[in-house]
């Protein structure tokens, strides 16, 4: 099938890349003419595992296409995907002028009926406001007896390992009353659903909170453990050990209920905030949901404080390695990620940072420049020299195996903040140095000698 992407952000690049993979002839449209060049050349704006050789196979064999011209994809298919941006205003509410001027521009060039599918995350309602939008564009351009068709389909993916979940889909929203659209939605997922049928049906404003409420559920959950973490550490138990108990449970299954220094990314954050101005716009507050949001705001900081525990004298002058900036491992996203908060804290209070990311280094110097506070690393081992402290904000792999009698070797103050409970607590401590996860026990050092 032909099929057309408005967007070569991180959702429609993805989605326009899987589809092509699958034998679908895509053509991606994008107003950044130099972000177009590059991925013309197979190089991706973005950081995803098989996204470059995903992109360098499709180019090569004419399944994938890209333009800086609205009509030219208006004329390539009849399904038109849109997968532009919807960033947050000052109140929380999603910002639809992108997913509004796209539709404007999808009608103004529209020579036959097409299909508007929308793969951007959208507030409930917005499949009516495009579908009353593109009507009414059709209107002034003279064009009324052309048909379009609206179809709200999610997008479910994780960052870092977003190509598997477009090719291994666990379910496919697709939002429409429309018999003809499902059809066509039908058509084109078809290669996805050989083994068993993963298309969900309903209407448009079920689809579109089907995915703000898929996100809400699984923040809570993090929000949720990240409270018990604290009080279990208060109460000196173990975080881990509850973790296992209650992930045992199938009704609670072993998913997001790791804790750490918060939530961050381009999708949980935002969806939230979202989902909670559309619930206050129509007199239904979300109080859970407000609870989630802030015990997750409270996290972030959790980290800064273990510092300052540690340096009652204060953090002027102090050396703090940080290993991790991305908000997850396997992307270089640093929207909200708990490294920009700690960073930005210690610059105030007159640390420096010595920082490493196997992916986001050029995302952080992108973000803040060259400044005095902040050396980035070409290696985590570099961050290590001259450090008082070392913080871990992020759970990469090369992260996990670490030499801890030269780790305390090379850390003036033996101390290290691990905001994702990668080490064992007594074995860390058997070296000398000072430990200090989100939830665990405490272990002296000297405890753990003996």
């Amino acid at each position: 099938m032909d099929v057309s992407v408005f967007g070569t952000g991180y959702v429609g690049l993805i989605q326009a890349a899987a589809l092509a993979d699958i034998g679908h002839r895509v053509l991606c449209v994008d107003t950044d003419a130099q972000k177009i060049r590059q991925l013309q050349q197979a190089v991706p704006p973005i950081s995803e595992p098989g996204l470059s050789l995903m992109l360098e196979d499709n180019i090569k064999h004419g399944r994938l296409l890209f333009s800086t011209q609205a009509s030219d994809a208006v004329a390539h298919a009849t399904l038109v995907f849109i997968a532009v941006g919807t960033p947050p205003d000052e109140d929380g509410s999603a910002d639809l002028r992108h997913v509004l001027e796209v539709t404007r521009q999808i009608a103004q060039h529209m020579a036959a009926d097409r299909t508007l599918i929308i793969k951007s995350t959208v507030p409930v309602g917005t499949a009516d406001q495009v579908l009353a939008c593109a009507r009414a564009e059709l209107q002034r351009q003279g064009k009324p007896e052309l048909c379009v068709r609206v179809v709200s389909n999610p997008e479910f993916l994780k960052e870092g390992s977003a190509l598997l979940d477009c090719m291994r889909p666990d379910r496919i929203i697709i939002g429409t009353s429309d018999p003809i659209a499902q059809a066509q939605l039908a058509d084109l997922y078809a290669p996805l659903c050989r083994n068993h049928e993963k298309l969900m049906v309903m209407d448009n404003r079920s689809a579109e909170l089907t995915k703000y409420a898929a996100n809400a559920m699984l923040a809570t959950r993090i929000s949720f453990m990240n409270e018990l973490a604290n009080l279990s550490e208060h109460l000196g138990a173990d975080i881990e050990a509850v973790r296992k108990g209650i992930g045992s449970d199938p009704r609670i299954g072993y998913h997001f209920i790791y804790p750490g220094c918060g939530f961050g990314g381009s999708c949980f954050p935002k969806d939230l905030r979202a989902l909670l101005h559309t619930a206050d716009h129509n007199g239904m507050p979300l109080r859970l949901l407000q609870s989630v949001c802030d015990v997750n705001d409270s996290q972030r900081n959790i980290l800064l404080g273990k510092l300052r525990a540690y340096f009652p004298e204060g953090l002027g002058g102090k050396s703090i390695a940080l290993w991790g900036l991305a908000f997850k491992p396997n992307t270089d996203d640093m929207r909200e990620a708990p490294s920009r908060y700690l960073m930005e804290a210690l610059w105030h209070e007159g640390a420096t940072v010595r920082a490493f990311d196997p992916e986001a280094m050029a995302e952080c110097r992108r973000l803040y420049g060259y400044r005095d506070d902040l050396q980035l690393c070409a290696t985590r081992d570099d961050t290590l020299e001259d450090a008082d402290a070392l913080v871990i904000c992020t759970e990469w792999k090369n992260f996990r195996v670490v030499d801890f009698p030269w780790l305390a070797s090379k850390l003036r103050a033996r101390v290290v903040i691990d905001g994702r409970n990668l080490y064992n607590p007594e074995h860390i401590a058997a070296a000398g140095l000072h430990y200090r996860g989100i939830g665990l026990r405490h272990v002296a050092p000297q405890e753990a000698a003996k």
